[in-house]
């Protein structure tokens, strides 16, 4: 029986890609710019070789016992959709559409007459910042705000008290139906919110609509295979519901983490691929290092339980879906690699991974590791991790 455990580090990027300036991230560097500003302690990922990354900064003072490097997105994006997708053995060749200039008017007055209520908003802006400008206009006139980002990504925000959780994702379901094709945003996003004029707080009843992935996934591969395909927070959100055979959608990162250790006490065969968000939604759009920092920090203490739960067999990967870096002027998501932190009980010395041609060298990897044939046009790494023959 064999076991992977897949963790994705939303938004924790090892440094500009070679392409960075094409969108405008020349310089980007989440972790090096957090950990230079910041000084976390990270002792128990520097055991696994983050101080080994030189993109990152972090001293390397401890013996390492375990695999590292970085890898490239060759899809066409620096948001969450593109680079799970790609983690997962799916390259995105166009990108997904953006709205710099808010959605067309047209689309609106559909969609409006679909749902059966007015919107406001309709243009790029922050979530906290927009509910602070709108917020007390959704209250008093009932219209739901709608809104984007640098991402391909149609929001809405609507508070609690004035449309339920369940009709807020009804609508975004609506949407979803609607942005098809030149409008086919990579996900509709329900940002429900609660509090009053000046204190309004986003809740953890978040949901996402995503477009169904463009071809045959890890997870898809796994749960086609007769194992188990596991989803924590929200991977079943990225890939629409497809590919798993149990999901969490737990919301935030203690809860992820919790759930994650409780799949890790279980007896199954195949992947637990968990996303924790808050280095992204909380901390990176926030343009928070130390908050950034914090939740990092309390990622690392929860390590060596995890470490400690893991049999042989088991394999433990560590990464991220692209960089969101707080020291930065702008709140978006920026074009970085990825770290990859790897290891396996028995892994007694530092393996250097390098620089990877593409984020599905983890699906490649996770595929061989798991006795299946599949390679995703990638180049799966397992030997370098101690792995000698068919798993199943």
């Amino acid at each position: 029986m064999s076991r992977i455990f897949l963790t994705v580090l939303d938004a924790v990027g090892a440094g500009e890609a070679p392409d960075a300036a094409d969108y405008g991230d020349t310089g980007a560097n989440t972790l090096g710019h957090v950990i230079a500003s910041q000084h976390p302690k990270l002792p128990n990922m520097a055991r696994l070789g983050l101080a080994r990354i030189p993109t990152t900064g972090y001293p390397d003072e401890v013996p390492v016992a375990g695999a590292y490097g970085r890898a490239v997105e060759k899809s066409k994006g620096k948001d969450t959709t593109s680079g799970h997708w790609e983690i997962a053995g799916v390259q995105v060749k166009e990108p997904f559409p953006t709205f710099p200039d808010g959605f067309p008017e047209e689309f609106i007055r559909r969609f409006e007459q679909a749902i059966g209520h007015k919107c406001i908003g309709n243009k790029p802006a922050s979530g906290t910042v927009i509910l602070e400008e709108l917020g007390e206009a959704h209250l008093r006139d009932r219209t739901p705000i709608v809104y984007t980002s640098a991402d391909s990504v149609f929001q809405i925000a609507c508070h609690e008290e004035i449309f339920p959780v369940d009709q807020l994702y009804d609508f975004c379901r609506t949407a979803r139906e609607m942005l098809q094709g030149e409008l086919g945003v990579g996900r509709v996003i329900a940002r429900p919110f609660v509090g009053k004029p000046g204190s309004f707080v986003r809740t953890g009843n978040r949901r996402d609509f995503s477009l169904p992935p463009c071809g045959r996934t890890l997870p898809d591969a796994v749960k086609e295979a007769g194992m188990a395909s596991i989803g924590v927070g929200k991977i079943e959100d990225i890939f629409a519901h497809r590919g798993l055979t149990v999901s969490d959608h737990a919301a935030g990162n203690p809860a992820c983490m919790d759930s994650l250790i409780r799949f890790m006490r279980e007896d199954f065969n195949g992947l637990c691929f968990t996303n924790l968000v808050d280095t992204d939604s909380v901390y990176g759009h926030r343009n928070d290092p130390a908050g950034f920092a914090g939740s990092l920090e309390a990622f690392d203490r929860r390590l060596p339980e995890m470490l400690a739960l893991m049999r042989e067999g088991d394999l433990m990967i560590i990464t991220a879906d692209h960089g969101c870096d707080p020291c930065d002027v702008s709140t978006d998501h920026t074009r970085e690699y990825i770290p990859i932190l790897a290891w396996t009980p028995g892994m007694t010395a530092a393996a250097d991974l390098g620089d990877r041609d593409t984020y599905a060298d983890i699906a490649a990897t996770c595929a061989e590791w798991l006795g299946l044939e599949e390679r995703f046009g990638a180049k799966s790494f397992a030997t370098e991790l101690g792995f000698r023959g068919e798993r199943r």
